[in-house]
C-alpha cells in the first residue's frame, strides 16, 4: 500500500498561504505605499541598534580590562606596602632588642660596680 498525502493538510497549506496574502492585502490598505519607507526606517533602527551595542560591548570589554590591570596593580602596590611594613616593624623589634640588651648590661654593670664597691 503507498502512502498518499493527506488531502486536509494540503487544504490547510492553501488556506495558510490564502490568508497571509489576505493579510498582506490589509496591510497595503492600511499602510499603502508608507509601508516601504516604515520597513527600511526600521531596518536602519536595527541597523543602528545592532552597531552601538557592538560599540558598547566594546567599552564594557576595555573597562573590563582596564578594571582588571587596576586591580592587579593595586595587588601588587599593597604586596609591596605591605613587605615593606613588616621589614619596618623587624627592625624596629631588633632596635628595641638592642635598646634592652643594652639597657640590661649597663644595669648589671651598675649593680656589679656597687657590689665590689661594699
Amino acid at each position: 500500500m503507498m502512502f498518499e498525502p493527506d488531502k486536509s493538510v494540503i487544504k490547510l497549506n492553501q488556506k495558510d498561504e490564502a490568508t497571509a496574502s489576505k493579510i498582506e492585502l490589509i496591510k497595503q490598505l492600511i499602510f499603502g505605499e508608507n509601508i516601504q519607507a516604515y520597513e527600511s526606517e526600521f531596518e536602519l533602527l536595527k541597523k543602528d541598534i545592532l552597531e552601538k551595542r557592538r560599540v558598547l560591548e566594546g567599552l564594557v570589554e576595555e573597562v573590563r580590562t582596564e578594571l582588571s590591570n587596576t586591580i592587579d596593580n593595586l595587588s601588587t602596590d599593597m604586596n609591596i606596602r605591605i613587605t615593606e611594613l613588616e621589614e619596618n616593624l623587624e627592625q624596629k623589634f631588633e632596635n628595641l632588642e638592642k635598646d634592652h640588651r643594652d639597657t640590661l648590661s649597663n644595669v648589671l654593670i651598675e649593680l656589679g660596680e656597687k657590689l665590689a664597691k661594699k
